[in-house]
Order: C-alpha cells, then structure tokens, then sequence
C-alpha cells in the first residue's frame, strides 16, 4: 500500500503532541473533482476554469493546448503537432489521435538532401523546416468527438491572457534570452527579443487575433481562409514548401493505441507514427522478465536493468517504425512476449551489454540526426472520470524560430525528424530508417507518446508523458517502473534520479542527483557513464480508490497542479 503520511507520535513529560512526518519531499496534490496537470501554472488554471464552467477533461485538454501557445512559446504551439489520447469513462473508450506535422507535397528526399549537403541546418531552422502544422486540427477534432462547450468558450481564457500580458516568468525569460532561432528571424525577433524586459508582460497581439478569428469562423480559417493564405505567401516570399493545399489536404488520423500487460497492469502507449509507445512497451515487456521485489528502486543493479532493456526498446523503434500510412510497421514482432523473453535472457545482471552487439552496427555514427528535447506534456482528469493525456512539439526550442507574419504563430521544425540519411547509406542508424524516409505528406517518426495505465479491473490508474527528446521513452518507462514496481507514490516514482540509455550509443547518461555509490557500481558493470542535464518533466496523475493525486515535475519550473475546489 502506497504511503502518503506517516504519523508519529511522541510522548513528552507534560503533554502528547502529534506529528506530523513525511516519507520524502516530493508531494502531490489530490482531489476527489478535477485536475489539471501541464507545464505552466496559468495554462492548469485555465484547464480547471474549463471544468469549473462545466466542461469535461476534452474540454480542459482543449483550452490547455491552446493556452500553451501563449504561457509556454518554445513548446506549445498551434503551429506544430502532436498526439492525444482520450480516454471516456461512460462506455470505457480509449481512442488516439495523432496530429502530427506532415511533410508538405513538394517535399522530396533528394531535394533534402542535396540542401542537407550545403547546409546541415536547413532542415532545424527557417522556412524550409517547417512541417504541415496539425495542432489546430487534433484540437478540434477532439471537441468535435467529445466537447461538451462551446469552442468560443475554450479559446477564450487564452483571448483575456493574451490581452493582459503572458506575464514574464524567469524562465520565459531565459529561454527567450537563449533562444537561438528566433533572433535569425525578423519577425519572431520584434515579438520575443526586441523589446524583452524581466519583469514586462509578453503581448502578441498578432496571435490574439489568430485565436479572435478561430473563434468567430472555426478551423476552416487556418487551413482554409485568410490564415492560410497569409502562410502560403510567406512560403512562397521566402522560398518555403508549404501551400495552401497542403493545409486543406490536413487530416487527422483517428486510432487505436497500442498496449501491452505489465505485471497486473494494461499499458496504453502512442502507435506509430511514435516510436517512443514501441520504446516503452518494448522495454517493459523485455524487464517483466526480472523480478525487482528484492531491488531498491534507485539501486546500481536496478538501474542496470533499465538501461539494458531501454536499449533493447530503442533499438526496435529504429528501423521499423514510421507513418503507418506508408509502412507496415510489425507491431505483432515488436511487441511479442516470446521475443522478449529471448531477448532477457541474452541480459546479463552484472555486465553491460554492448549496443555494437545488439544492432550489429559499424563505428560510423551519424550524428546529425537530433532529437529536440523542447515537448511538453499535459494530463486532465475530470469529476467524472475522463481522461486526456496530451504531448505535442514545435520541435526545437521555439521550432524553426520562424513566425508568420500577421499570425503570430510560431512554426515548428519536424522535417527534421525524417530519416534524412535513407538511399545515402545503410546502416542499423536511425538515419536511414526505411520506414522514416521522407515521402510528400509523410509524418516524421516520433518519441512523443502520452502513456495510460489501467488495473486488473480495467480502472485507470495513471495518466503521465513528458517533453524529451530521445529520452521521452526512458522517461516515461522510469516512472512507470517506479510506480508499479516499487509501489511508490506519483510524487517520488517522478523524482528519482533518471537514466537514458540508447540502442545507438555507448553512453549511458544519469542525472546528477544519482549517488556517487550507485554511479561506482554501474561502472563495474562496465556503463560508459555521462553526467546529463536533468530528463523530461513528467505531468502526471495516479488514481487510486476514486482519489486524484497529481504531480508536475519540479525539472522545469512553472509546472504545476490545478484542481477544482
């Protein structure tokens, strides 16, 4: 049984006083009505506004996404993409969405790479890695499926923090300060760097009035009307692939996640095009191999267990995983019982494995293929039970540093997640993926993927994701394995000191706040180890005997809990 509080009581000479103590410092916040989980303060109380008004956790999940737009610019977004996934109590529904970015029509692979050879940069900044933004749309369709209010209403608490000023929080402040993108570009420079002061409000009335015409003429003027147009001409003034075809021609695919059991437990992850659910399913179903009862959640041998099953997840999502409306991607392999166990039992428990040994690669690494860690992630449940579990990306700090003109919108930089190496060389590297190969209209593989657990009895039980990169699965994994195997509550499971192992390095990076001891121990076993900066922000909440309980990581600053009172 998880422990919350512990009492102590202490006999004095004149009097008994009682106590109160706490089994570490990571505390939750708990509710029996809703709860907003996100990275920013003003978005969670925005969510729960949303449920104070009488919307339910689509409807929250909604004006979060929106609302991230403006409190957390390098990240939230409408001009980038991403996966939901919903979960409705009443008839026990759990569907995906994807909205990811696509590749624009014109995009070639050869005309990729013949840039990618003058310029590695081409694909990270600028016009020309902009992807199909599908935000807008996967927020939509979710209230076309499941909103309960008005989508007026939903847009407008981002409306009001946009005419008062997004207020200018440290860390905002910093990472405008360091944003490298977003000074190449003129635009984004006279909202974000111009006129940047620490204490001053942020205004973007450009992006006030793109939520103002949401409201009174709906998504159809973002990939129809004068939004659209507006995108297309700077497309075509600065030699960018997007048309205005290309946003009519957006669509958002409606799915079924994929899971797997671990222990007593149902996990639900993101199918493909995320590689990061075959990552964590992977990984779990390599570890439901060891027993970890006897292990201490942050010892040297645990911690060996994760990075040599995390290595086994990644290397399974390099190669064959990609937009499964243009590859086949094996699932009925990737995910088999029988295979992993196989691959346990190649697992030894005081030597690491070499990941030269498990892809078979040569030493030529590619290491132009980056991941951006700057995601975020958001997690709702509602008074009635309903779940929402949102990650989605502009990719890098700020996307592409570009903003259109007369929007507002920042825009994202997912062409650089295509395979961009495919048909130059042929390696195990997820360079040359054939299943991520670029392709006109293709969706970039992923590592996003919003993650729900549910119990022996079908309850939910958890709702976490997280922002990271590569380390998004790891991430993820950590705080399942934390919660269901050690049994500790969603406050220490998200705070433990985390690990990142790939398939496609032999680095095994920690976090600083893992101890000296357990660091001396994984050498021995023979991790190369790399000190990391701190890994994801996790935005998660458990539910246990009708109880919420939720937890914003204390990795980034301004994450936070909102709940109805």
């Amino acid at each position: 049984m998880r422990i919350f509080l512990t009492l102590l009581f202490a006999s004095m000479i004149h009097a008994q006083a009682s106590l109160i103590d706490y089994d570490h410092p990571y505390h939750s916040t708990y509710t029996n009505k809703g709860i907003v989980v996100s990275q920013n303060y003003l978005s969670s109380d925005i969510g729960v506004e949303i449920l104070d008004q009488g919307g339910n956790a689509v409807d929250a999940a909604i004006a979060v996404g929106f609302s991230l737009a403006a409190t957390l610019p390098r990240a939230g977004n409408i001009g980038g993409g991403g996966f939901m996934q919903i979960y409705i109590e009443k008839d026990k529904t759990i569907l995906s969405l994807d909205f990811r970015s696509t590749a624009p029509a014109l995009a070639t692979r050869e005309f990729y790479q013949e840039l990618k050879s003058q310029d590695d940069d081409v694909t990270r900044k600028g016009y020309k890695a902009i992807a199909v933004p599908g935000t807008i749309a996967g927020l939509y369709k979710a209230h076309e499926l499941y909103g309960s209010l008005p989508m007026e209403t939903l847009l407008q608490p981002t409306i009001d923090l946009l005419t008062q000023g997004v207020p200018m929080t440290q860390d905002l402040y910093h990472a405008i300060n360091i944003g490298k993108y977003i000074s190449d570009d003129p635009e984004s420079h006279e909202i974000y760097k111009k006129n940047l002061e620490p204490n001053s409000p942020l205004f973007i009335e450009d992006l006030k009035q793109t939520f103002i015409k949401l409201q009174k003429f709906g998504q159809d003027v973002f990939y129809r009307g004068e939004i659209a147009d507006l995108i297309e001409k700077e497309m075509l003034k600065n030699d960018g692939l997007i048309r205005k075809s290309d946003l009519e021609n957006y669509k958002v695919n409606i799915t079924q996640p994929i899971k797997t059991t671990y222990r007593d437990k149902q996990i639900f992850a993101m199918g493909a095009p995320s590689g990061g659910g075959v990552v964590i399913l992977t990984a779990l179903n390599v570890l439901e191999n060891f027993q970890l009862s006897g292990l201490a959640p942050n010892s040297a041998r645990t911690y060996h267990l994760l990075s040599e099953t995390l290595k086994y997840g990644h290397q399974n999502r390099s190669k064959l995983v990609g937009d499964p409306g243009y590859f086949d991607v094996p699932y009925d392999m990737l995910l088999s019982k029988k295979l992993a166990k196989e691959k346990a039992k190649k697992i030894s428990l005081t030597s690491a494995t070499n990941p030269k040994n498990i892809n078979k690669f040569g030493d030529r690494i590619n290491s132009s293929y980056k991941e951006s860690k700057d995601t975020t992630h958001y997690s709702v449940v509602d008074k009635d039970g309903n779940g929402v579990s949102v990650t989605y990306t502009l990719g890098y700090s700020f996307g592409s540093g570009v903003t259109i003109p007369g929007t507002g919108m920042l825009t994202n930089n997912q062409m650089n997640n295509f395979a961009h190496n495919y048909g130059l060389i042929d390696s195990y590297f997820r360079s040359s993926s054939p299943a991520n190969k670029l392709e006109p209209s293709k969706r970039p593989m992923s590592t996003m993927t919003p993650v729900m657990v549910f119990d022996s009895k079908g309850k939910l039980e958890l709702i976490t994701g997280s922002p990271g990169g590569s380390q998004i699965p790891g991430v993820v994994f950590q705080v399942l394995v934390n919660y269901i195997d050690f049994d500790l509550d969603i406050g220490e499971a998200s705070m433990l000191p985390r690990i990142h192992q790939d398939s496609q390095s032999t680095k095994l990076n920690y976090e600083k706040h893992m101890s000296s001891d357990t660091q001396r121990i994984l050498e021995s076993y023979g991790h190369n180890l790399e000190l990391s900066d701190t890994m994801g922000s996790t935005q998660s909440i458990a539910i246990i005997d009708g109880v919420r309980f939720g937890y914003a990581d204390l990795r980034r600053p301004n994450a936070s809990v909102s709940v109805q009172k």
